[in-house]
């Protein structure tokens, strides 16, 4: 198993910034892809932005990309989305997600997911 937990979520106006993280713990984290995804109310789970294993590749949601960053730390088992420009649209709860998979950007290809930190961003 590996446990995943978001942080960095918050209230922000619209063109502000914000900095997710996602801390890894349990079985190794050794050769995951990681995946952020977002939910809004009412709406099913959208993907984001992911990363390699060794972070040399990246995918970024057409809706996100330029604005939106993904990084990795392996030393320390984290994951950043760095998030700037942000819009009234990036309203909801954000999760980070592990595979085995690559960096694919569906979600059943994911094994291990958070909980989920909330982003409201006001217009």
């Amino acid at each position: 198993q590996v446990q995943l937990v978001e942080s960095g979520g918050g209230l922000v106006q619209a063109g502000g910034s914000l900095r997710l993280s996602c801390a890894a713990s349990g079985r190794t984290f050794n050769g995951y892809g990681m995946g952020w995804f977002r939910q809004a109310p009412g709406k099913g789970r959208e993907f984001v932005a992911a990363i390699t294993w060794t972070g040399s590749t990246t995918r970024y949601a057409d809706s996100v990309k330029g604005r939106f960053t993904i990084s990795r730390d392996n030393a320390n088992n984290l994951v950043y989305l760095q998030m700037n420009t942000l819009k009234a649209e990036d309203t909801a709860v954000y999760l980070c997600a592990a595979t085995r998979r690559g960096y694919t950007g569906s979600v059943s290809d994911y094994d291990y997911w958070g909980q989920g930190t909330q982003v409201t961003v006001s217009s």
